[in-house]
């Protein structure tokens, strides 16, 4: 049964309220403003460079989504970030510490001065954690973000908290980053290979986003997103192999090999200066957070904090992922080969002549293939094809 309800202010027109969107220029939150604008709301994206932002004006009417200057490590940035907003949706996190982006600056201090500008002003909070938060847990990026959620409760109680699995979609890090590096590499050593991932697509988390800000999803609680599939990273690795048509090598790596060469990739990274490619970017927090899974728990299940309750039918990885990984085969997008979906469609052995008066072959009057049980003999071309008249 679904636990949707609707919220006093779900009535209100789109058009007459205003949405702050931090962090709205990245990989999810431009599929947020996406879906927000498709509804009519007045979006503002409160970002750290305005002008990196512009190319999501185009996703909504003229003057419908503005950028503005914001930085989560200065508190008056983010209060003149929400001045009038009605909802307020934070977006914001890293999976790498750099230079002054650090886990607990931004995804706890910055978590709770963006929920306290939000009560202030009495605006709806949406914050987007991520599934595996734990404050007991020896990954500072979990730890950071059970923090965060706790900052954000204790200003604004009924906030609406989404964690979401592994997020993939056209321009994500997780099958682009292993599909690039398949390109060059003869292997691909995995970091907890064996570790489980429930993977949900980009646009049904911005769904499960945009339907909070519609006032249908009851705040207070923590919803754990999650895909329709369960398996092991090393799974989704061969899975991207199989679809880019690649032989490689997919190694398990212990966790104390593991360690060491996220160790390496830091000091590499370090020497250059951060200039370290960042699909070849690893670290030992990176390492530990690996050795968990990462599925919607059973409490979520029971409770009615999934996806699914939410009245959101959640995209396979195989409705998705192939539309943008055929970039990484050899030939892209016209890549062909025995075995594969393109070519399974294509008989090899074709009628020449109609099976019956249903049929619409007109071998005498156009090309145009019918399969039958009096096929032709197999062509050197591989099919067989009709006369013109």
């Amino acid at each position: 049964m679904s636990s949707l309800v609707t919220a006093p202010g779900a009535t209100t027109r789109p058009q007459s309220q205003l949405v702050t969107v931090f962090g709205g220029s990245g990989f999810l939150g431009r599929h947020v403003v996406r879906a927000l604008a498709k509804r009519g709301y007045r979006i503002r994206v409160a970002v750290r460079r305005p002008d990196l932002a512009l190319f999501l004006q185009p996703l909504g009417k003229v003057g419908q989504i503005v950028a503005v200057q914001a930085n989560l490590r200065y508190p008056d940035s983010i209060r003149r970030a929400v001045e009038h907003s009605d909802i307020v949706i934070n977006l914001v996190g890293i999976l790498q510490e750099t230079g002054s982006q650090r886990f607990s600056k931004l995804q706890t201090e910055g978590a709770g001065e963006i929920a306290r500008a939000a009560a202030a002003i009495g605006a709806k909070l949406v914050h987007v954690s991520a599934l595996g938060a734990n404050p007991d847990s020896p990954s500072l990026y979990a730890r950071s973000k059970a923090l965060g959620e706790a900052e954000v409760l204790r200003a604004s109680p009924d906030a609406v908290i989404f964690r979401p699995s592994l997020v993939f979609g056209p321009g994500d890090g997780f099958f682009n980053r292993f599909a690039s590096l398949a390109t060059f590499l003869p292997a691909l050593p995995l970091a907890g290979a064996q570790t489980r991932f429930q993977p949900v697509f980009v646009g049904d988390v911005a769904e499960a986003i945009a339907r909070a800000v519609d006032g249908l999803v009851p705040g207070g609680r923590v919803y754990e997103l999650g895909g329709p599939e369960v398996n092991t990273l090393e799974y989704f690795v061969r899975y991207m192999l199989e679809v880019t048509m690649r032989r490689r090598a997919v190694l398990d790596l212990p966790e104390p090999v593991a360690r060491l060469q996220a160790r390496v990739m830091e000091i590499a990274d370090t020497l250059t200066l951060g200039l370290l490619p960042a699909n070849f970017k690893l670290t030992r927090d990176q390492v530990i957070l690996l050795q968990t899974d990462n599925v919607v728990s059973e409490a979520a299940k029971a409770e009615g904090r999934t996806i699914e309750a939410l009245g959101i039918e959640p995209t396979t990885v195989e409705a998705v992922v192939p539309s943008y990984l055929w970039t990484y085969r050899k030939a892209g997008q016209f890549a062909q080969g025995r075995g594969t979906e393109a070519e399974a469609g294509v008989p090899d052995l074709l009628a020449p002549h109609s099976e019956s008066t249903q049929s619409l072959h007109r071998p005498s009057r156009a090309s145009g293939p019918a399969v039958g049980q009096k096929a032709a003999g197999q062509s050197q071309m591989g099919s067989r094809w009709g006369t013109r008249g």
